[in-house]
């Protein structure tokens, strides 16, 4: 009979114990509006990898080490993943006008949201799971159906290169007033300092009056969680297809997605260099679709009788991220847009005074 890893008291409670205490204290030290620097991210970066090393050893350590080996690869699939989408991002921000230190604060808030989805995509993902084994080779298509879209390009959120219309902001708008200047790191301003400003610059205008406005601060976070839920439905999934133990993945996304606030700032500095690293995690999904494919034949028909164990699922991971990054760095594209990644930040300027409309 197949044994459950479950729900043990004692690495929950020391699982949410080190999430607390970490996030508290990335929110300490960040908690003034200053540019982050290279240095700093790849140190907060290596802080939250390290931490999820620490967290495998005491999975290893006290549960064997095929739970630790689910919970690493679901963790580095989570994190391959999220490359993309921290590209998505760069675009995101670009299109608001926002930089520096209010990224920071955007993917602060933009990742806390994404803790709470994933705990609901999670749950729902894994009972699925229970309801009949035919559920996996529709998940199987899902992971194979993403892998395509990465490979081919085609759908979501990458093809847009204006943000600051998407359908999430214009929603947005029709909610609530739109103060169209960024004021410090506010999300909304009141009334009276938008009266003030209006008064004095007869170029700023909104469209109604109301007690609160919200800033190009809100809608680009508004447009960053849009985005992440979007991403969510292709990753968590993958995730699911590593392992059905909702600890191994709810653990496992979450230590990822936690470092993906550092991660944004090395990732958009070297985002140029890893050319080829979306075509080994599209490669990686399409091994996970096949290994699900794999275990649901082998539960209802009992045929080919062979399947892949996690220590070689992990090792297959690593293997093919690792030949994505050599490719990277031994076969680089011709730079094609110098001019255009020159001209971004004009770009950028002229998008900072969003939603006039």
């Amino acid at each position: 009979m197949e044994q459950h890893l479950g729900f043990p008291l004692e690495t929950i409670a020391i699982f949410v114990a080190v999430v607390a205490f970490s996030v508290w204290l990335d929110l300490k030290l960040h908690k003034d509006s200053k540019d982050i620097s290279i240095p700093n991210a790849v140190a907060w970066s290596l802080f939250w990898i390290g931490l999820s090393i620490a967290f495998f050893f005491y999975i290893k350590i006290h549960h064997g080490n095929e739970y630790a080996d689910l919970f690493l690869a679901g963790y580095i699939l989570e994190k391959s993943l999220s490359v993309d989408n921290m590209m998505v991002f760069v675009a995101i921000f670009a299109s608001f006008g926002i930089k520096g230190a209010l990224q920071h604060r955007i993917l602060y808030f933009g990742i806390l949201g994404a803790v709470v989805f994933r705990m609901l995509f999670i749950a729902f993902g894994t009972s699925l799971f229970g309801l009949s084994t035919w559920i996996e080779f529709v998940f199987a298509a899902i992971v194979a159906w993403t892998g395509y879209k990465m490979l081919a390009g085609v759908g979501g959120d990458e093809e847009i290169e204006d943000y600051s219309d998407h359908w999430s902001v214009r929603l947005t708008q029709k909610l609530v007033p739109i103060f169209p200047r960024l004021h410090g790191d506010h999300f909304v301003v009141h009334h009276g300092h938008v009266k003030t400003v209006v008064e004095q610059d007869s170029s700023v205008s909104v469209s109604r009056e109301a007690t609160v406005y919200a800033t190009p601060m809100l809608l680009c976070l508004v447009c960053i969680e849009v985005s992440d839920i979007i991403f969510a439905f292709d990753s968590v999934p993958a995730v699911i297809a590593v392992t059905r133990e909702p600890l191994l993945v709810y653990s496992s996304v979450i230590f990822a997605i936690l470092g993906l606030r550092s991660l944004y700032f090395v990732l958009a500095a070297a985002q140029k260099y890893l050319v080829h690293l979306d075509k080994a995690v599209a490669a990686l999904l399409f091994f996970i679709a096949f290994k699900l494919a794999l275990q649901a034949s082998n539960h209802l028909f009992h045929w080919p009788g062979f399947e892949i164990s996690s220590n070689l699922s992990l090792m297959i991971i690593l293997g093919t991220l690792a030949v994505g990054v050599i490719a990277s760095l031994l076969l680089p594209e011709k730079e094609e847009n110098e001019e255009t990644d020159r001209a971004s930040p004009e770009k950028t300027d002229s998008n900072s005074s969003v939603g006039k409309s």
